[in-house]
């Protein structure tokens, strides 16, 4: 019989103005004005991605968050990963996720990863243009540590064995992982708290057996990680098996829209990724129900040809050939709840509806 999962969908907390964003893009800026600014870039192409129950909400109101976790939860979601932005001690998007701690409403399981890169203007956590910029240190690493305490002790908070679920989103820009780590499991445990930590495998992230950087686990971030993200060629949809011979007789036409975005193709993530080994280290997995990040890029990535039904297969297959590691390393985490900006999203929009949350139910339901 198959051990139960706990599907975990990761949550943006961008959807409410702050200072900082007054001040870089404008009065009033929130997710939203990426996201209606959007334009179709082929006949076809759905943009923008427009909310459709949730509407366009403000995650400062206490109804939107109850909204959302009660449609997370009758569709089988067990928490939501919540991104949460440190840098040196400041805080930013931090106010949603202190008020659903402080008020303990909506009583719904939750967990924290760490979106540690640089802000800059091309939403891209490179080096240029930055807007806020992480400065590691040890003093530093244990002040954060210090700070998240609180919300490891909630009753609500994800573990385990009993420890409280910690992501790092790019493991890989910390100078020392090792020592970060010691440092983080030190202060912890002085508090009497045991972490169970974990990086994901994000674009750009080598995929090492987490041991080696002092952590319990990985997590998987497609597209990311599957597909080559960074398509050289742009030689369309599925642009590694295309010959030049065929690419030679592609219309300009298509040649120039391929010069605008990197196409990459649902079906072949979902093939490479179902005939790829398990790795021999603790990986949990993870879907993305779909990817278009139009919205944010002059050059974007746009994955082909998502539908629910395909997210079904994906998800119904992923979970027949995933074994949990024991009773507590269950997790199965969807990529992502709401990342609207992004393309890629569980919450229902004006296309789908909620077919893709349907998808996951039946998907996850399975007992293949």
């Amino acid at each position: 019989m198959r051990k139960k999962l706990r599907p975990i969908a990761i949550y943006l907390p961008q959807f409410h103005p702050v200072a900082e964003n007054d001040e870089w893009w404008g009065k009033g800026f929130t997710e939203w004005r990426n996201v209606t600014k959007a334009t179709p870039l082929y006949r076809g192409h759905y943009q923008p991605h427009l909310p459709a129950d949730l509407g366009f909400y403000d995650l400062r109101l206490p109804e939107t968050r109850e909204a959302q976790a009660r449609l997370a939860q009758e569709y089988g979601i067990y928490g939501f990963c919540y991104y949460h932005y440190w840098f040196n001690g400041r805080r930013i998007l931090e106010r949603p996720f202190q008020e659903v701690f402080e008020s303990g409403k909506p009583d719904f399981p939750f967990m924290l990863c760490w979106a540690n890169e640089n802000w800059t203007r091309v939403w891209d956590g490179g080096e240029k243009n930055v807007l806020l910029e992480q400065k590691y240190n040890s003093e530093d690493d244990a002040n954060h540590i210090k700070s998240l305490l609180a919300y490891f002790k909630d009753p609500r908070y994800i573990r385990i064995d009993s420890k409280p679920v910690f992501a790092v989103y790019k493991a890989s820009l910390l100078p020392d992982i090792r020592k970060t780590v010691e440092v983080w499991r030190e202060v912890a445990r002085e508090a009497g708290v045991e972490l169970y930590l974990c990086n994901f495998e994000s674009l750009g992230e080598p995929k090492t057996d987490p041991k080696i950087l002092g952590l319990d686990a990985t997590i998987q971030f497609p597209p990311f990680g599957i597909l080559n993200i960074n398509n050289q060629n742009n030689q369309g949809i599925t642009a590694s098996r295309i010959k030049n011979a065929i690419w030679s007789r592609v219309s300009n036409r298509y040649k120039k829209l391929f010069h605008k975005a990197n196409f990459l193709s649902y079906d072949e993530m979902m093939t490479t990724d179902l005939a790829s080994f398990p790795p021999a280290y603790k990986q949990f997995p993870c879907v993305t129900p779909m990817w278009d990040n139009t919205s944010r890029r002059k050059k974007p990535t746009i994955l082909k040809k998502s539908t629910p039904e395909k997210f079904e297969q994906w998800v119904r297959q992923k979970v027949a050939r995933f074994k949990p590691f024991s009773d507590d390393e269950n997790l199965f985490f969807i990529n992502a709840w709401n990342e609207w900006a992004e393309g890629n999203h569980l919450e229902p929009c004006q296309r789908w509806g909620k077919q893709y949350l349907e998808a996951l139910k039946k998907g996850i339901g399975s007992d293949e």
